[in-house]
């Protein structure tokens, strides 16, 4: 799944292509992607018709298209959905479920191979989509409160890796930059929140910024050929994971063999040496 880093990354690439483009056409090619969309298509084509878009935001793992007139479209890429700017006479690519055609003759087309994805128009919803309100702030937001993060977590009693995926409380941090950070600061993923120490909470913050940082810098993390910008270009960060599918393979700190947990249906990989199992959930 697409992280934080991927959407930024996107974001940007929507910023550059599309902000300033009227919206000519649209087409639907998989009603699927327009679930969250009640009123349908038809609908959302009318809506999104001869609509300028000025700006591309995000919060968290949601980014959306500004319009004029204060409305949005609202999109999340799921698992696998990709944007991608294309002429409106290149070949489709596999799984085309929507594409907006430009004022320049582009096509902005989202493709979802599993369809977890999808778009909704946003009334309303240029500065922020009332369907995500309830979203935190990530740690690239310059409004991110660092200070009411480390009260808020250190009131939590669970472990600290289901607190820091919880997007009510911080927003974009999936497994991946979850298990780095994590490795980075040492913790365990299973430390309880309530026995953080502030220093622990602060150091924290401090890797998980760095983290999704420096994936941006590099494109993002991609280990298939489903996510990529909206060039067509994939990211690289995975050659740069320290933890993450990393079992078996020496930790780069210590030289222990990193193991891998099930957690949550997923997977957690850590250190044994530098990040100790707690005891009772403390330490």
């Amino acid at each position: 799944m697409p992280e934080l880093p991927e959407v930024e990354v996107v974001r940007i690439g929507i910023a550059d292509h599309v902000v300033g483009r009227t919206i000519v056409g649209v087409t639907v090619h998989d009603v699927r992607s327009l679930r969250r969309h009640l009123p349908g298509p038809a609908d959302f084509g009318h809506r999104l018709q001869g609509r300028t878009v000025v700006g591309a935001a995000r919060r968290g793992k949601y980014l959306w298209l500004q319009l004029d007139h204060g409305d949005a479209v609202l999109c999340h890429l799921g698992m696998s959905g990709q944007f991608l700017i294309s002429e409106a006479a290149a070949p489709p690519p596999r799984h085309l479920r929507i594409a907006l055609t430009l004022d320049d003759g582009r096509e902005l087309r989202f493709a979802d191979q599993r369809i977890f994805g999808g778009m909704a128009f946003s009334e309303d919803g240029a500065e922020l989509p009332p369907e995500i309100a309830h979203i935190a702030r990530d740690p690239l937001d310059p409004l991110f409160d660092a200070a009411a993060f480390s009260t808020r977590i250190r009131k939590r009693q669970t472990g600290v890796k289901r607190a820091i995926l919880d997007q009510t409380l911080i927003s974009g941090v999936g497994n991946i930059y979850a298990d780095e950070a994590l490795w980075r600061t040492p913790l365990h993923y299973a430390r309880n929140t309530r026995h953080l120490r502030t220093r622990e909470v602060e150091g924290l913050l401090t890797h998980i910024g760095e983290v999704m940082r420096e994936a941006l810098a590099q494109g993002g993390t991609s280990f298939d050929a489903l996510y990529v910008n909206v060039n067509g270009n994939s990211g690289y960060f995975d050659r740069s994971l320290q933890a993450y599918g990393q079992e078996g393979e020496p930790c780069q700190r210590c030289g222990t063999p990193i193991r891998r947990d099930a957690f949550m249906n997923r997977s957690s990989f850590w250190c044994p040496t530098c990040q100790p199992r707690p005891r009772n959930g403390k330490f």
